[in-house]
């Protein structure tokens, strides 16, 4: 070994005891254990990884659904040669247990019936995928996503009852609204729930987004009126508003609401363009009464279901937006920022029906 070559090693020597590495062989990680602070990646990246990359997590994220629906159905139809009325109706015993709803699973047993009549359903096979295609038909009808440029300031309203997530909602639209390009503003008009502002807050600083907000305990309808103010004086594209959980049994709670929507009319008339309704998918049927009390009570026009990786309940999701006429807008199918998705009823389905 020359002397170059000594001196080489010992300082490669030397370089591995104190830790350093060097910068033409160490590859740079990019992993960590919280998908949220993963490093953004050039546009070509993302779009040969975003995409499938979401639907293998959609499944994953359905799973728990998948198995205790249409687990439960292909155990009932695949192999049978032939169906009948006695299918029929062990196939409905199966969509009301798993949460579709009363109303949903009679017209869906109708239209099957029909089908059957006209001999379209010979066999198991052809029940399953018709099956799926009624359900697709369902949630097609009443889906529009949402189209935050057509209005300046755009409002979204965010309401719902305790717990079901709307402040993690919140700052997970507004981390999404952000990185798209739009000027953000969130109002913090949840003044009861302690550090809920704090919260709000953090999620702001995550994604660069300010945040209105009044010490504890204010009037949330000032809160919205500066909020509102302050939207249109810095020319901001989406104004997003979170409000305190309220029952939708507590009338003075409601008729809160009422007054916070009379303000942002006022101030921004037409407003708020958008009313999101969260909904907790692990509460299966007390979600649907919450959809129809907030409903009539406050103009819902859309609907966000998180933790459907948690239940298998997803049914529910159907059931609401079929009933109620109202859109899906948003899903949430884990923790991270990318797993709170624009709802598209074709992937739900075949993430649901996929083997």
């Amino acid at each position: 070994m020359n002397p170059q070559e000594k001196k080489g090693f010992f300082r490669g020597l030397i370089d591995k005891i104190s830790g350093a590495e060097s910068t033409e062989t160490a590859p740079v990680s990019t992993e960590t254990s919280d998908p949220e602070l993963m490093p953004v990646q050039a546009p070509a990246t993302a779009d040969t990884q975003v995409k499938p990359g979401f639907f293998e997590r959609l499944k994953s994220g359905l799973k728990k659904t998948k198995d205790g629906l249409v687990g439960r159905i292909d155990a009932l139809v695949l192999g049978k040669k032939t169906i009948d009325a006695d299918t029929l109706e062990e196939l409905e015993e199966i969509l009301i247990t798993s949460d579709i709803g009363v109303k949903t699973t009679v017209e869906l047993i109708r239209t099957l019936e029909a089908r059957l009549g006209r001999n379209e359903l010979k066999d198991g096979e052809a029940l399953r995928g018709a099956l799926k295609e009624e359900i697709l038909a369902r949630l097609t009808a009443h889906h529009r996503p949402l189209d935050i440029g057509s209005r300046k300031p755009f409002v979204m309203l965010v309401i719902g009852v305790n717990g079901v997530g709307k402040t993690t909602t919140v700052g997970k639209l507004a981390s999404r609204f952000s990185a798209s390009g739009s000027k953000v503003l969130l109002a913090a008009a949840d003044t009861f729930r302690a550090a809920a502002a704090e919260q709000l807050v953090a999620w702001g600083d995550r994604s660069g987004v300010d945040v209105i907000r009044h010490k504890e305990g204010a009037d949330p309808s000032a809160v919205v009126f500066d909020a509102c103010k302050a939207a249109v004086a810095r020319g901001v594209d989406v104004l997003i508003v979170d409000t305190a959980g309220r029952l939708h049994t507590k009338v003075n709670l409601m008729e809160e609401m009422k007054k916070i929507r009379r303000v942002i009319d006022r101030e921004i008339p037409g407003a708020p363009h958008e009313t999101l309704l969260v909904l907790d998918a692990a509460t299966g049927q007390n979600a649907t009464s919450q959809a129809r009390l907030f409903k009539e009570a406050a103009g819902v026009t859309g609907l966000a279901l998180t933790k459907l990786d948690g239940t298998a309940k997803g049914g529910i999701l159907v059931a609401i937006s079929h009933e109620f006429a109202l859109p899906v807008r948003y899903i949430g199918v884990g923790e991270s920022i990318e797993d709170l998705r624009d709802f598209d009823p074709q992937e739900f389905t075949d993430a649901l029906f996929q083997a």
